[in-house]
């Protein structure tokens, strides 16, 4: 008999949203039309669990009585339903497993409960068999899932066979080459056969066999993606075909070759290669003296800067860090994962370097995604559901780790069909003191912190690194790495305490490559002891240990002094960390396993990166005739171009992609990624203050891209130029400084093999981009080069990407979106020579005009043109605030729509026109009226609107279909608000840090300004002990606080089903409790809880009934938005009722302008309950239209909240949960967004005890 327990949990049909969506697909995309429900149950096999415990768990952990129904062992179902589950392939990791694992933990920290999730689908209709097997064929990713049958197994608990010892390759030394050849392809390397056999040559040498984990790590160490094989190839034989272009072409080649002479001066161990040419620019500007600012260091964890920053007006040195990372090939077969491990890849280089990480950025590169999905590739996924499933995995991980995502874009070419390109970037920020650079020395210890090893990841480095075909595809699900969003953030917190950064001499993050290479480059002789590596799961022989690139690891290089207590702060923020090497003297990487030397490989040879390779590039000329500059559309109607234009994949609008974002957090985010009054004026750049915990500094960074996949198509060349002037201008029409910005390039191209051909097109990019480096000063000091785009016989478009950095004030910032009726626009054009190359003199002292006009606010919105032109331009900047354009007749249609890189346009007072000292014309006018306007043509602003928004509203919606209603505003005014009795100067605030919680610090800082004291204490939960003592931690620190604050994040990784269920589970231990309902009852406290707190305060009973009760069928919750995703963006919330104490500061009726970022705050209660929180005046704010009235339309209430019901309190006010960030209002951030943004909710809450 299995002593297995199981369970369902299914949504209730009111609030079943993800069902909805799968249906609404399975008919319009899979167009299978007969299908007439769709049920989708949480399925949980749970073993080792006593029977009081399981059942506490049902209502407390699994299921939430108001919105789920629980079924225990088995589920009603019709008999014609056709059913089919999906679990996890063995080793892939399950957050909701394991969350739902450590929330039991927390009811008994003694329970070794073993739990296994699955999702079961039920489909209602008459479905044929071939309908059936499309339906799970869409749902069912081979990569990382499989489907398993109803059969509840014996046990859980997976006894693991003993790994065999490693394989010797007996005879290797002595293999002619045809045997060799064989062993060879045998194995699936990523290596070349020419590597092959120099591996061969240095085992001679050593005298010896090789094992099997040797290959491997050389497999590994020396892949593409680790070392960048393709651009250290030696460029022997260098041509260029005759043609119009050759000139300026030749021209930056003979350049370059004059630089490196310089350089080099004749070092015959320098030779020509696409990284040297990537590279050269760099150095040559620096030699020139032109790169003062870039940290040097021995350690390549990220791009770095040094930047002097004024806090409270003391100046002190900052490193400003910034990384590109690309998971292309993860993300192709594993979308969710892929991108999420995107991201996680580029937060960990800066945050090795002991950089905190505040922004991110993700430009990605997919095929048209509304294609059927008759048309998808054999072995591909289809482009909808990678570019969906991306962009979850992308937020979900962002969203979780507290990461504030300030541009997102996606662009479109059929080309990225052979594989997508998905790019991360992210800036990051710490004092200098608080780096240390050192060399390691012998006998220092390297400690290994964070998650935990397991096979996901296996050949990660490799894979990415392989040309891939239809039937190579399905071999890869070991290759995607999975992440740990809450581990993360973990190592974040650590690494930004300044005790324990000192301590770290050198540091490298766990991407690529997994042990062998991220403890393997931190010195040269190095052991590794294999057998002290933690593991998920026992099992794990030592090549897979060895080469795993299981995520959210670091190793951290120490000096042996201080390795007890760096390892007593890794356990304070709730982290695993042990031993696992040593720095030697002699230089030789050696591996141990079993206590078996399972590698032992010298330091000079693995530094040869494998055999030398040679190629020769010929570089092809862009035909004249395909001009990409100067290509006119057959369409002839001037106002059906204009609205084409707008719908263009390239140009349309992407605001239901982008709203999955987190863009708030951190309360540094200077301009919101739509602006205006409506939020609907796109920015081109995102900028941010630097993550200062405390005192006041005005410094930001501005972050931008530059990219035409149609451009470089037709010219690599000409493709990487204008991707850097694009970047560039975007961040002049910012307010940034051209001339000291920095950049980093992401290169993206089809697998070159042999054919000179195709190795020019990346020599071609790289060339255009050295070119426009030396001519405009400003160098890429870092990048990222990814070589394998091709699928079978499609590749990807010649891909460079320039990421632009600058560093800036937050007075010199200026947004996009039109201020004011009646100013004038004018439009500062970038000149061109004869090969449509720009005159870079011109254009810098054009870039330094428009930079000063910024400064003195004579530009009060600028953008720079872009893929659509001037119409492009004008439409969304008109849209923010729905005012009209007059566009000057004088202007000629062509140049409507010519996507002019570089140039610029600025909204300027007429009257200020004489203080423009460059060339410009006035291209039109501002008006009140929301119309377009050119000669004859009248495009209403409605009309342009609708056209930007349809395009991608099927792929990426904004609305769900959900009923527009709105309400009449019932204000609560109390008279006799109830004030604390006893007072305190500084009342003392607690913040419980859960895995998973994220605002914290903003929630401290916000608490801290309005001048309280706080305390933010994590809960450990590793082991037992742990549990134990973070029990008495939090009864200690409640019971010295006046103020309890549940602060935002994803308890757990708001899993299982559900936010806050962690922390909540947490609070209802007894001793916790009894300390709560003294603050509460007996001493006057206070206590609040916004968005992931809001939830937890719900699910604890705190809000509505003011005390920690049990969930009732009936009781009001919080659930999924309507919309079935994450929304980020800045709302409008109308104080109703003034009887909280956390309102006395706010004013009654007044409308606040608060950013939400959530996935679950959607208030549902029955009629009865609202009626009786309305009246109880205990609805605090709700959402509201631009008139001010309750809405539940989506625009305004993006959860789709009862009665638009945002915030609630207790029955007598001093419980107060809300959804809006309240905590993120802060001087300087959100410019573009319309409205107060300070509801004094802290400070209200301090006055209290006043």
């Amino acid at each position: 008999m299995s002593n297995v327990k199981r369970i369902y949990v299914e949504k209730k049909a009111s609030y079943a949203v993800k069902e909805k969506e799968l249906k609404d697909e399975i008919i319009n995309y899979l167009g299978i039309k007969n299908l007439v429900k769709v049920r989708i149950l949480n399925r949980y096999d749970i073993e080792n669990i006593s029977e009081e415990i399981y059942i506490e768990s049902l209502s407390t952990i699994f299921y939430e009585p108001p919105v789920d129904n629980l079924y225990e062992e088995k589920f009603p179902y019709e008999k014609a339903d056709k059913i089919f589950s999906v679990e996890f392939l063995p080793g892939q990791f399950d957050q909701r497993a394991d969350s739902a694992v450590q929330c039991v933990k927390l009811l008994n920290e003694k329970e070794e409960v073993v739990i296994r999730s699955g999702v079961t689908y039920v489909l209602s209709g008459e479905l044929t068999d071939d309908e059936f097997k499309k339906i799970k064929a869409y749902c069912i990713n081979p990569v990382d899932s499989i489907e398993t049958d109803e059969m509840k197994p014996e046990t859980l608990i997976t006894d693991f066979e003993d790994p065999k010892d490693i394989t010797v390759f007996d005879d290797f030394i002595y293999c002619k080459e045809e045997k060799l050849k064989e062993l060879y392809e045998s194995l699936g390397l990523a290596m070349t056969f020419a590597d092959f056999l120099h591996i061969q040559t240095y085992f001679k040498e050593e005298h010896r066999n090789p094992t099997m984990t040797e290959i491997r790590v050389f497999d590994t160490y020396w892949s593409d993606h680790c070392r960048h094989t393709t651009f250290l190839t030696e460029l022997k034989n260098v041509e260029f075909e005759n043609g119009f272009y050759t000139g300026p072409m030749k021209d930056s080649y003979e350049r370059y070759l004059k630089d490196r002479e310089v350089i080099y001066q004749g070092r015959e161990d320098k030779y020509i290669s696409l990284m040297d040419i990537a590279l050269m620019a760099m150095k040559k500007l620096r030699a020139d003296g032109k790169l003062e600012d870039m940290e040097v260091s021995d350690e390549i964890n990220a791009c770095s800067i040094i930047v002097p920053v004024e806090i409270d007006g003391k100046e002190e040195e900052w490193l400003v860090f910034f990384k590109n990372e690309t998971h292309n090939h993860p993300t192709e077969i594993e979308p969710f994962g892929g991108a999420a491990t995107c991201l996680g890849g580029a937060i960990r280089d800066p945050l090795s370097g002991r950089g905190y990480v505040y922004q991110a950025m993700r430009i990605t590169g997919g095929a048209d995604p509304r294609v059927s999905l008759k048309d998808t590739l054999k072995g591909k996924l289809p482009q909808r559901k990678i570019v969906t499933e991306s962009a979850s995995g992308y937020s979900s991980y962002g969203n979780q780790i507290g990461l504030a995502t300030g541009l997102v874009e996606e662009i479109y070419h059929p080309g990225y069909v052979a594989k997508r390109m998905e790019i991360g970037a992210v800036v990051g920020g710490a004092p200098r003191k608080n780096v240390i650079r050192e060399k390691p020395q012998p006998g220092d210890i390297i400690i290994l912190l964070g998650g935990r090893t397991g096979r996901d990841g296996c050949g990660g480095a490799t894979g990415s690194s392989k040309a891939h075909t239809e039937s190579s595809i399905k071999m890869c699900g070991a290759e995607v790495q999975k992440g740990n969003a809450p581990t993360e953030r973990k190592i974040q917190r650590l690494f930004k305490r300044e005790e324990v950064s000192s301590m770290i001499k050198k540091c490298n993050d766990f991407g690529a490559g997994g042990v062998s290479v991220a403890i393997g480059e931190l010195a040269d002789g190095l052991h590794i002891y294999l057998d002290k590596v933690p593991k998920k799961y026992a099992g794990l022989d030592g090549t897979e240990l060895a080469i795993s690139e299981s995520q959210e690891r670091m190793a951290v290089v120490v000096d042996k002094k201080y390795v007890s207590q760096f390892l007593t702060f890794a356990r304070e923020e709730n982290l695993e960390a042990v031993e696992v090497a040593k720095v030697t003297k002699e230089a030789r990487l050696v591996m141990l396993w079993r206590g078996e030397e399972i590698v032992n490989i010298s330091r000079r040879f693995l530094d040869t990166n494998g055999a030398h390779q040679e190629a020769a590039a010929l570089v092809t000329m862009p035909k004249v005739e395909d001009n990409y500059f100067k290509q006119e559309s057959s369409e002839t109607e001037l106002k059906s171009r204009w609205l084409s234009n707008l719908r263009d994949l390239n140009v349309c609008s992407q605001k239901g992609l982008v709203e999955m974002f987190d863009s708030s957090i951190g309360s540094g985010t200077v301009t919101m990624p739509y602006g205006g009054k409506y939020q609907l004026t796109k920015n081109q750049t995102m900028v941010a203050k630097l993550p200062v915990l405390r005192g006041k500094c005005n410094t930001v960074t501005i972050m931008s891209y530059g990219f035409d996949p149609y451009l470089s198509s037709w010219s690599p060349y000409h493709g990487a130029i204008y991707a850097i002037i694009s970047s560039v201008a975007k961040i002049v029409a910012s307010g940034g400084n051209y001339e000291s910005i920095r950049f980093t390039f992401q290169e993206y191209f089809k697998r070159l093999g042999e054919d000179k051909r195709n190795w020019g097109e990346p020599l071609a990019a790289l060339l255009g981009a050295y070119d426009a480096q030396m001519k405009l000063g400003l160098p890429s000091i870092g990048g990222k080069d990814s070589m394998s785009g091709t699928f079978n016989d499609i590749s990807v478009p010649p891909t460079l990407v320039s990421f632009g950095v600058n560093v800036a004030k937050y007075t010199d910032i200026v947004t996009p979106e039109l201020k004011n009726p009646g100013n004038v626009l004018v439009k500062f054009t970038i000149n061109k020579d004869k090969y449509d190359l720009p005159e870079y003199s011109s254009l810098k002292d054009m870039y330094q005009e428009i930079t000063r006009l910024i400064k003195e606010k004579t530009i009060i919105s600028a953008y720079a043109i872009s893929y659509g032109g001037i119409a492009e331009a004008v439409s969304k900047m008109s849209f923010g605030n729905k005012l009209g354009v007059t566009i000057d007749e004088n202007i000629d249609r062509e140049e409507l729509f010519a996507p002019e890189y570089g140039s610029i346009i600025g909204e300027i007072k007429k009257e200020d026109l004489e203080k423009i000292h460059t060339e410009y014309k006035v291209i039109g006018h501002i008006t009140s009226e929301d119309v377009l306007l050119y000669g004859n043509m009248v495009v209403t602003m409605e009309e342009a609107l609708n056209a930007w928004s349809t395009t991608l509203e099927e792929v990426y919606p904004t609305k769900s279909g959900t009923e527009v209603k709105t309400f009449a505003t019932k204000i609560y005014d109390k008279k006799d608000v109830y004030i604390g009795k006893k007072k305190y100067g500084k009342p003392n605030v607690f913040i419980p840090v859960f895995p998973g919680t994220n605002c914290e610090y903003d929630s401290a800082r916000a608490f801290e300004m309005a001048g309280a004291n706080v305390t933010t204490t994590v809960f450990k939960n590793i082991q037992e002990a742990d549990i134990k003592e973070s029990v008495e931690t939090f009864v200690k620190e409640i019971n010295k606080a006046q103020i309890l604050m549940f602060p935002g994040g994803f308890s757990a990784g708001d899993e299982p089903d559900g936010s806050g269920k962690f922390i909540a589970t947490a609070f209802r231990n007894e001793r916790i409790k009894e300390a709560v309902n003294r603050l509460l009852k007996e001493r006057d406290g206070l206590c609040l809880g916004i968005c992931n707190g809001f939830q937890a305060l719900i699910k604890l009973g705190l809000l509505p009934y003011g005390e920690i009760t049990p969930m009732k069928e009936d009781s009001p919750t919080l659930t999924t938005n309507t919309i079935g995703r994450h929304v980020s963006k800045v709302v409008y919330t109308k104080v109703v009722s003034n009887q909280s104490p956390w309102l006395q500061k706010a004013r009654l009726g007044e409308i606040y302008s608060i950013p939400v970022s959530h996935g679950e705050g959607r208030f549902v209660a029955n009629d009865q309950w609202i009626q009786n929180l309305i009246i109880n005046g205990q609805v605090a704010t709700q959402y509201v239209d631009m008139n001010g009235n309750p809405s539940m339309n989506e625009e305004f209430n993006p959860n789709g909240s009862f009665y638009g019901i945002e915030g609630i309190t207790s029955p007598d006010g001093r419980v107060f949960g809300k959804m809006a960030h309240s905590e993120r209002s802060r001087e300087s951030v959100s410019i573009n967004i319309t409205g107060n943004q300070n509801q004094y909710i802290f400070e209200s809450g301090v006055e209290y005890y006043k």
